[in-house]
């Protein structure tokens, strides 16, 4: 009897995980948008060719999608001693730490964007500490990192480790405020098993 093993029977292919398409595992049906919203929503298909899956997931609730998308555009967006790039290295090294599927795939697809380099986007999703960083960069991770492992633990030092690299004082704030806001969406995309828009897996390879 032949040892040999028929390779077309050898175990089996798992099914394709970008179908059908999930927003989330919660049965909340959309509200009507106001007007600013729906142009949000608008804006954002004319931009990035889809609407991102966690606005959609908000949009059971018209004022508490206003809320969300006001913080996070502020927070990530708005004027800042950190560069974009830099909030959305953060946004992905806290969720690395969390283990959030949805805003690793996301952002992870910025941090690709923004940088140039694919390299870099998969450094910061699997272990921001294997990348060849500058002492900014590590510091700024390894107190985003902290504050979400161990926030208890965060302390005078920590905060002066970030002025050694010329950090200002507006400057940790930021760095502090975007680690907090991605735990708390990494918290929340988890709760509800938010999926990332299939999009985001092509983006910038």
């Amino acid at each position: 009897m032949s040892n040999q093993h028929d390779k077309s029977k050898v175990g089996e292919l798992p099914s394709r995980q970008d179908e059908p398409p999930k927003v989330m595992a919660l049965a909340l049906p959309p509200v009507e948008l106001s007007a600013e919203n729906q142009a949000y929503f608008a804006k954002c298909q004319e931009k990035l060719g889809f609407v991102p899956y966690v606005l959609l997931a908000y949009a059971h609730d018209d004022a508490k999608l206003t809320a969300f998308a006001a913080f996070y555009n502020d927070l990530m967006l708005g004027p800042s001693g950190l560069s974009k790039l830099e909030r959305e290295m953060i946004a992905v090294a806290v969720s690395s730490v969390n283990r959030c599927y949805y805003c690793l795939t996301a952002h992870g697809a910025a941090v690709r964007q923004l940088s140039g380099d694919p390299v870099l986007g998969e450094l910061m999703a699997m272990n921001y500490r294997a990348a060849e960083l500058s002492p900014r960069h590590r510091s700024m991770l390894d107190f985003a990192a902290k504050l979400s492992e161990t926030p208890h633990l965060v302390e005078e030092s920590d905060r002066e480790a970030l002025r050694a690299v010329g950090f200002g004082e507006r400057d940790i704030w930021d760095v502090g405020a975007v680690a907090s806001f991605f735990n708390m969406s990494n918290r929340m995309a988890s709760a509800v098993d938010m999926r990332p828009n299939a999009e985001y897996h092509r983006q910038n390879r």
